[in-house]
């Protein structure tokens, strides 16, 4: 008899929530509404009508149910409790509990960076690669760390938040953690619209960016089409992009490292940017074979990783 297992990925706007078999093949995908209004109190009540809605549409029995794996926007510790998730405006209490109850399903939750790290091990660009760390370069820049195949979260479950490392001390600009010159104001889709204004407001040659609309992908276009403006803001995005990378690298050795996150959609140039300042920095027996690779599962990857965290 088959088996299933959902994946639940709560974001601050949509719930994403997956269907899948033992195997990691995804059977159905669909969303729901995040309702974060009064502390978020409905978001999993809400989840858990869906699964129960689903199960009866298929005509599943509960007892052909694994269980249901949730990734959310915050830290959550090896016992499924979240300890501030903000853009959901909850607390500090137990997710996998209350889901289980809600429910009648096993339920497992972690941090949804950590949770798609695991999903593009076992089903993405990643898959197969036991240790590794995922690095999501979007608005800001997550990170998720895969060890001997299982997320190391860290004793508050605050573990991979690679974006606020320091890598930069002559920075005026606060991040948004309250931090100067963390990594994520320099390898963020962010972060690359700043270095962009401020490169184009020096420069006065010829440039794709006087069009106007400067931001990531408009700088990797540009990169791509050989403007030189571009080429200087991608070089300083990848010496800064390298330079964390290496960090990671020689405290953790991982076998690869998976790039995701809107701005990788600019594809292997993103990875080749950061390989001159990566091998620069890093300690050498860190570097040795390690990959880096291009995530594959977009915006399902916490779907797939949730499942996998109930399935272990």
């Amino acid at each position: 008899m088959a088996k299933y297992v959902f994946g639940v990925d709560v974001g601050g706007t949509t719930v994403k929530i997956g269907l899948l078999d033992e195997t990691g093949k995804l059977l159905e995908k669909w969303e729901i509404k995040t309702r974060t209004e009064n502390n978020g109190e409905n978001i999993l009540p809400d989840v858990a009508a869906s699964l129960n809605a689903k199960l009866q549409e298929k005509k599943i029995d509960k007892s052909d149910v694994i269980g249901v794996g949730v990734g959310v926007p915050g830290p959550v510790d090896s016992e499924g409790t979240v300890h501030k998730a903000v853009n959901l405006n909850w607390g500090e209490f137990s997710v996998s509990d209350t889901l289980s109850k809600l429910t009648g399903l096993k339920a497992t939750a972690g941090n949804d960076a950590n949770v798609a790290a695991l999903g593009e091990m076992w089903q993405g660009g990643g898959k197969g690669i036991k240790n590794q760390v995922m690095v999501t370069l979007g608005t800001g820049v997550g990170g998720g760390i895969i060890v001997d195949g299982k997320i190391l979260a860290g004793f508050s479950g605050a573990g991979g938040e690679i974006g606020h490392m320091h890598v930069e001390d002559n920075e005026e600009k606060a991040c948004g953690c309250g931090n100067h010159g963390c990594f994520e104001q320099y390898t963020s889709a962010t972060g690359i619209t700043r270095m962009a204004e401020r490169h184009f407001a020096a420069w006065n040659k010829e440039t794709v960016l006087k069009q106007g609309n400067i931001n990531a992908k408009t700088v990797f276009d540009g990169y791509k089409e050989g403007d030189a403006l571009c080429k200087e803001i991608v070089a300083e995005f990848g010496e800064y992009f390298g330079k964390g990378l290496a960090t990671i690298a020689s405290v953790l050795n991982p076998e690869a490292f998976v790039i995701g996150g809107g701005v990788s959609k600019a594809g292997q140039c993103v990875i080749d940017a950061a390989v001159p300042s990566f091998e620069k920095y890093a300690f050498p027996g860190a570097v040795k074979n390690c990959k880096m690779l291009l995530a594959t599962l977009g915006n399902d990857a916490g779907m797939y990783g949730a499942a996998k965290l109930v399935i272990g």
